[in-house]
């Protein structure tokens, strides 16, 4: 949920609240309590930056995740060396 500015026509206070985007704006000026003076500002929003090497789903898993990951991976590469080295091993084709 967005963070709004606010700035009471009146009284010239400037407040902010955290509201849905589907939210009312706010109307009343929570210092001097006039009604209907409150108007919502326009501005830059929060900056997003993102530093580091990279930014994936698994940069933040627990460690017994990734030692799981890495044992299926390291099976499963080996299960592939196996196969592939049957195949070369296996009798050697005709040229036709």
């Amino acid at each position: 949920m967005p963070t709004y500015e606010y700035r009471c026509d009146a009284c010239g206070a400037a407040f902010e609240r955290f509201q849905s985007i589907t939210a009312e704006p706010v109307r009343d000026c929570p210092s001097c309590q006039t009604a209907g003076r409150v108007r919502r500002l326009i501005s830059g929003g929060a900056g997003l930056i993102f530093r580091g090497s990279g930014f994936y789903i698994t940069d933040y898993r627990s460690e017994s995740y990734r030692q799981a990951a890495k044992s299926d991976s390291s099976s499963s590469d080996s299960a592939k060396a196996s196969s592939t080295s049957s195949d070369s091993s296996s009798s050697p084709k005709a040229s036709s």
